[in-house]
């Protein structure tokens, strides 16, 4: 490392994972980029409905800081912004637009965009729905961190005027998602806010052979699944599961479920966390197929691929224990070597370090602007 670089966060949420998979995304990172001497600033929007969830309000990797709006945004932490070696706004963070513009107005040394929902937010731009993002802001980013790779790399380049668009998958922190040891009690589980995308496949591939299969035991773990949902009487529902408990949640059961959400199997190389954890965890993995998956998990050795109901339900009923565990043990071997947080933060900082920071005349224009 060349020296300890300060980078300042504008994301959806750390404090709380209610409803959303970009608190554990951060977590991880940020908890890696502490690790390896860098100062992070988390700036969060103080909304009531994350207020109100928090699991994690006082990190101790990082400065986590409220803000109520755009304006306090740069009354307050216009210097914190200016003076950062990076500046990362993610996807999904309230009044987007507005905070994309009025940050990258500072004029910042480096300013990048970090999408954790990239085949969505790709989808909503085409329709011309600007809700997080405008088309016309992509441009302005000197790095563009995406949660897909492939063809959607391309994309973001051709179509949409990325300057640099970069691969950056979620991962998982294997300090804190590993074996408990923790007795088995589900066969088949599922971790996923509802998402009426998702649900056809959770249908398929877990509600289904939770009927065909009434001896044995399944769970669906997350918020906002419809009260008319006709669960099984073998289906356990958890409402909400912090991330402290998903190293015990994933290491109770026999095997672990994946669904991807519509856009994400449609432009493939979108690798869910939940598999990375689950593979940490030393839990073997059902998923639904989605381009460049076995450039991670490679099927038959490392994952199910499961595309109806008979696959899952011959996976757990004749896969033996020796097959099991020589699937569990090739995913966390894979998920090791390349997908933990460390790997990830070292890709997120080489990628920074690789471009110029603004100097010069422009920087002391942009200095002008600060609110004193």
């Amino acid at each position: 490392m060349k020296r300890p670089l300060d980078i300042v966060i504008l994301g959806l949420s750390l404090s709380s994972s209610w409803g959303n998979g970009h608190a554990t995304t951060y977590r991880a990172l940020l908890r890696a980029l502490d690790a390896a001497g860098h100062k992070v600033t988390f700036l969060e929007r103080d909304v009531p409905w994350y207020a109100s969830n928090r699991d994690l309000a006082a990190p101790d990797f990082c400065d986590l800081v409220f803000y109520t709006d755009p304006y306090e945004l740069v009354s307050k932490h216009a210097h914190r912004l200016f003076g950062a070696d990076a500046v990362v706004i993610g996807s999904y963070v309230p009044d987007g637009v507005e905070v994309i513009d009025v940050v990258a107005d500072l004029g910042p040394k480096r300013l990048c965009f970090y999408d954790i929902d990239t085949p969505v937010t790709l989808a909503k731009l085409e329709r011309g729905d600007e809700e997080f993002l405008a088309r016309r802001q992509v441009a302005a980013f000197d790095i563009y961190f995406s949660f897909s790779g492939g063809r959607t790399l391309d994309r973001l380049r051709d179509e949409f005027a990325a300057r640099r668009p970069v691969p950056l998958y979620c991962a998982v922190d294997l300090d804190a998602y590993r074996d408990t040891g923790a007795a088995t009690e589900w066969d088949l589980g599922y971790l996923g806010t509802f998402s009426p995308d998702r649900q056809p496949a959770l249908e398929r591939l877990l509600i289904e052979p939770a009927r065909r299969l009434p001896d044995m035991r399944f769970v669906v773990a997350g918020p906002s699944y419809p009260d008319d949902i006709d669960w099984p009487a073998n289906v356990q529902r958890i409402e909400h599961l912090p991330p402290g408990k998903h190293a015990e949640f994933y290491s109770r059961q026999r095997f672990t479920l994946n669904v991807t959400r519509a856009d994400m199997v449609a432009a493939g190389w979108s690798p869910s966390v939940r598999l990375f954890e689950a593979a940490a965890c030393r839990t073997p993995l059902v998923s639904d197929w989605w381009e460049g998956i076995e450039s991670f998990f490679p099927a038959g050795e490392a994952v199910i691929i499961a595309q109806n109901s008979a696959d899952v339900v011959t996976a757990l009923t004749r896969l033996g224990e020796e097959q099991r565990k020589a699937l569990a043990d090739c995913a966390y071997r894979r998920v090791a070597a390349a997908h933990s947080s460390a790997a990830r933060a070292r890709t997120f900082v080489e990628a920074i370090e690789s471009v110029a920071a603004r100097t010069g005349l422009a920087t002391r224009r942009s200095e002008r602007r600060l609110p004193v």
